[in-house]
């Protein structure tokens, strides 16, 4: 299975520090944690030494995720985006045919989708319905309620 994901040079930054920070900061704490907790004696019935322990777990198993994401990351360059089809990083403006309402969506990758900023997923039902077409396209996405009609109105970078 391809695991790619495409992001912007800004997200992986935003990874980069993320992960920085789990290592340096919450890795040490829960450290700390855990060796207080066994300070305080039996561990058979030490529900915080077993808290603590479960914590760090999940924070080992949070890191190493966001090691594999990073590992299959690539960055988009966005100064040679195609703009003669739809396609990631890609501005598309569509009309949806039955309600005439017109719509305004930038196709990132996962990580970076914000519905409210106006960012859809490239593997959203929308963003895999419009992608590879061209200006003048109708898309038929399925839906829930639904087959929905867009016809592609423009594409920006």
């Amino acid at each position: 299975m391809n695991n790619l994901q495409y992001v912007t040079k800004e997200t992986l930054e935003q990874m980069k520090i993320e992960l920085q920070r789990m290592k340096t900061v919450d890795r040490p704490a829960a450290s700390r944690a855990i060796a207080e907790a066994r300070e305080k004696g039996d561990l058979k019935e030490n529900a915080e030494y077993d808290a603590a322990k479960e914590s760090q777990g999940l924070l080992e198993a949070k890191i190493a995720a966001l090691e594999g994401t990073m590992a299959n990351v690539r960055v988009l360059d966005e100064s040679n985006i195609d703009t003669s089809k739809v396609s990631i990083l890609t501005k598309v403006t569509l009309t949806n045919v039955n309600t005439k309402k017109q719509v305004t969506y930038q196709i990132v990758s996962e990580k970076e989708a914000d519905l409210k900023a106006g960012k859809i997923s490239v593997t959203s039902p929308i963003g895999r319905g419009i992608l590879g077409k061209l200006v003048g396209d109708t898309a038929e996405i399925q839906a829930p309620a639904g087959i929905l009609k867009f016809k592609i109105e423009g594409i920006t970078a």
